[in-house]
């Protein structure tokens, strides 16, 4: 019996990994069925079609969504009540934010990157600990806050490739709303921290949890607003029903666990947008959506990453020389 539990256990560590692999295969071969009417030439098309000017809206709006991703690690730091300049607070959101977005696997990526510039900085572990939780949390805020309320007014329907119990997101609407009050009430009415299966639920004041959900919701709001720039002025598509299915193509990619969600988010987005936007325009919002929100701010990440690499070694040479 103890034999077939190690079993269990050891064959359980790789099912996120599997079922990554099983919903990546899926994503590829449903993207393949709605571009097969449609040549590269004619996707390379749709992208130079994206007028110049929108592509620069969807930078400005990219880079506005970076600033507003540093206030969670400036509300994190206040949280902790460590005093870091907002100079380093938002090196770290931006370098982690950047690089988890892309490669995945956000709570070791983004972990790694906050520890490695929050140690360096003189914050004790513990406290590293809190910061990293602070983050992780405030993320799923704002999803649960925005998703809650656009799946409640914009109940679309569910892809039967996400194979879920039930035919609309309503439901998942109300779960959000539901987790989000019981949120607010704890934070009003307790004032110890929650564990929850092996995780520890930071307990906040109430002003510092309102603050988190308006911050992550603009988050989200903006990144949104990144691809709905970038689709076809003649999509017949309101910002609002397209804010809820850009919200649940993001919730199938990181279920995923694929990288990004790559392949899986452009999936859901092209099984509920096309028809009526046709699949090769949506399929080239997509790839410039891909570069300018991710592989962007990543180039930027890995240059603010190398340059304070470089000043931390040389300031580090000169102490040690004196």
């Amino acid at each position: 019996m103890n034999h077939l539990r190690q079993t269990i256990r050891r064959n359980a560590q790789w099912l996120p990994a599997g079922l990554g692999v099983l919903l990546f295969g899926l994503s590829i071969w449903a993207i393949r069925q709605e571009l097969k009417q449609h040549t590269p030439s004619e996707i390379w098309s749709s992208i130079r079609a994206i007028p110049a000017e929108l592509v620069g809206v969807a930078i400005v709006l990219t880079l506005l969504n970076y600033w507003t991703l540093t206030g969670y690690d400036t509300l994190a730091s206040r949280y902790i009540r460590q005093p870091l300049s907002y100079r380093k607070t938002a090196l770290a959101a931006i370098v982690s934010y950047a690089i988890s977005n892309t490669i995945g696997l956000a709570l070791l990526s983004g972990s790694a990157i906050r520890y490695r510039f929050y140690s360096a900085w003189g914050v004790p572990a513990g406290k590293i600990a809190q910061i990293i939780a602070f983050c992780n949390l405030s993320f799923w805020l704002g999803l649960f806050a925005v998703g809650g309320i656009l799946f409640i007014i914009e109940p679309i329907a569910v892809p039967t490739l996400l194979k879920l119990p039930f035919a609309s997101v309503h439901p998942i609407g109300i779960t959000f709303l539901v987790i989000i009050a019981a949120y607010l009430l704890w934070s009003i009415f307790s004032s110890r921290s929650l564990q929850i299966a092996g995780w520890t639920l930071p307990h906040l004041p109430i002003q510092l949890s309102l603050a988190q959900i308006v911050i992550t919701s603009l988050d989200w709001a903006l990144a949104a607003a990144v691809l709905y720039k970038l689709l076809p002025s003649a999509a017949p598509l309101s910002y609002a029903v397209f804010f809820g299915i850009y919200l649940l193509a993001q919730i199938a990619g990181i279920v995923s666990n694929v990288p990004g969600g790559l392949g899986v988010f452009e999936t859901v987005m092209l099984l509920l947008i096309s028809p009526p936007v046709a699949a090769n325009d949506l399929f080239g919002a997509l790839i410039a959506y891909r570069v300018i929100y991710y592989f962007l701010p990543l180039g930027i990440a890995i240059v603010l990453l190398g340059l304070y690499e470089l000043k931390h070694r040389t300031t580090s040479k000169s102490s040690n020389s004196d």
